[in-house]
């Protein structure tokens, strides 16, 4: 029994590597002030760019290529939002489109499939996954001592809040926001790379909402990357719930196994809604002209 509660343990942790590194990312772009609905495509074009790199290079060229991938994607959606001031919702699901779009295109260009790449190498052994797993919960303290307690993280916060006054105390916004969004990207991206890595392949769809839950979470969590991260790891908690339930019980439909980690979603966000408070400017443009 305690082998198997440290296997379950052991599940929830690999589930939620993906949601943690998103939802740091999108803490770190929305505590500047750029809403971040993107996070579902960059997990989408990290996990594709992960398994090309993988494919010609192995696995560790292919976790650098998936933080690219997701780099690459976060620069469009800069240049978009921050370039030309459009609507950072509207901009977001259209990136996400985007993504979904160009990484089945370029599935079937590159490996002539419709739904799935061939194997790749990924995390064959318990130690590279491990390796991981610990450089995430090193991020996690990093970023979230770096965001609280640096000059760098208060501006960053400020460019979030007040970013009329942050710029008159000569603060670049706009260079802080795009650093921000270019973070958020490569996190994002690298989540993106532990999918395909784990899973030795590229799938179509592969994110399965899992961007949409990371926000979920950081608003969970406030906008504070230990809490997001807590967050995530709940949500993890009944992803790993439902795979095990779908296989130990037949009583309970499938379909509503299935659905239970996008409940908890809902729930969690219905019984934070009017308490949790998003950073002041969150989705206000900046001109510093």
């Amino acid at each position: 029994m305690e082998l198997l509660g440290l296997a379950f343990a052991l599940q929830v942790l690999r589930i939620s590597v993906p949601y943690v590194l998103a939802a740091l990312g999108g803490t770190l772009s929305e505590r500047s002030g750029v809403i971040n609905l993107a996070l579902e495509g960059m997990l989408l074009g990290g996990a594709f760019a992960a398994t090309v790199g993988s494919y010609l290079g192995g696995a560790a060229a292919g976790a650098l290529a998936g933080a690219l991938g997701g780099l690459l994607i976060a620069a469009i959606y800069g240049w978009v939002v921050l370039r030309f001031g459009a609507d950072q919702i509207v901009s977001g699901v259209a990136i996400n489109l985007l993504a979904l779009g160009a990484t089945r295109y370029l599935l079937k260009l590159i490996f002539n499939s419709a739904s799935s790449s061939p194997s790749v190498p990924g995390f064959d052994s318990a130690g590279w996954a491990g390796l991981f797993m610990g450089l995430t919960a090193l991020v996690v303290v990093a970023i979230h001592g770096w965001l609280m307690q640096t000059p760098g993280g208060l501006r960053l916060r400020a460019v979030g809040d007040q970013p009329a006054a942050a710029f008159s105390l000569g603060v670049d916004v706009l260079a802080t926001r795009w650093r921000a969004v270019l973070a958020s990207g490569a996190l994002a991206g690298l989540g993106g790379a532990w999918l395909a890595l784990d899973n030795h392949g590229f799938v179509d769809r592969m994110s399965g909402g899992r961007g949409y839950i990371a926000i979920a979470a950081m608003i969970f969590g406030r906008w504070q990357p230990l809490l997001a991260t807590a967050a995530c790891l709940l949500f993890g908690l009944a992803d790993a719930l439902q795979l095990n339930l779908q296989t130990s019980t037949s009583v309970v439909p499938r379909e509503w196994v299935q659905i239970l980690p996008y409940a908890l979603t809902m729930v969690a966000l219905v019984g934070i809604a009017g308490r949790s408070r998003p950073p002041a400017a969150l989705g206000t443009p900046f001109r510093d002209h």
